[in-house]
């Protein structure tokens, strides 16, 4: 590789887009807002917030302004609804087929890469120490440290961390949010069709292109 492809950052959501978390996600949601006995979101409607922080994500799926007490206390039973699941010994979150392989290539190429999501960075390093995916990320951007998806913090952190500039990072996400982000940062957007918004929404939201499969990731990179 050259030396001019070193400043290269690969910026991966988590959830639609590394792993497939749905199925928690929308368990998780749902138990939290059935707690506090309040209309249960729509399996859509929770799976079309995931990208979100939690917090932006409650008070879409509520429909009903919520008041601080009750935000909390939602968004508080999600964080632990998923932190017990995670200790149930049924508990997973898959990577996406050829997901790992793509992260390997890249490395082997000394491309950085990163992550920008929506999740806590627990649930994130939960996600990483269940797959062994220590040695592939030099930044990890969350929630807990940066304002939620899609301003550009997260994006900006990672750039900053890795030594780059926007024409040189890519940002791959599976959800509008994440082709906003890349858009408000200066970046490129590179949208996903395996995750959880449609091929029209990522296009509309900035997406420079499309990628049906992640080793296609590396015929886009090859031409920067």
């Amino acid at each position: 590789m050259t030396e001019a492809r070193r400043d290269i950052l690969v910026v991966f959501d988590c959830d639609g887009t590394l792993v497939d978390s749905q199925h928690n996600v929308v368990a998780c949601m749902r138990l939290a807002f059935e707690s506090l006995s309040m209309p249960i979101p729509e399996e859509l409607a929770i799976r079309r917030t995931i990208g979100l922080n939690p917090e932006i994500a409650v008070r879409h799926l509520a429909g009903v302004a919520l008041d601080e007490m009750q935000l909390e206390s939602i968004v508080s039973g999600y964080k632990n609804a998923f932190f017990q699941r995670r200790l149930q010994p049924d508990h997973h979150e898959p990577l996406f087929a050829g997901m790992r392989e793509i992260l390997s290539e890249l490395a082997a190429q000394k491309i950085s890469m990163a992550v920008a999501t929506g999740k806590s960075l627990r649930g994130l390093n939960a996600v990483i120490n269940q797959h062994g995916l220590h040695d592939y990320f030099v930044s990890l951007q969350t929630p807990d440290n940066n304002p939620g998806k899609p301003h550009p913090q997260m994006l900006e952190r990672a750039m900053m961390e890795a030594g780059t500039t926007p024409e040189r990072t890519f940002m791959i996400g599976d959800t509008s949010f994440d082709m906003m982000l890349a858009k408000n940062a200066g970046c490129r957007g590179i949208g996903v069709t395996w995750g959880y918004h449609d091929a029209d929404e990522l296009m509309e939201s900035g997406a420079e292109r499309l990628i049906d499969r992640p080793e296609e990731l590396l015929d886009i990179i090859k031409t920067t």
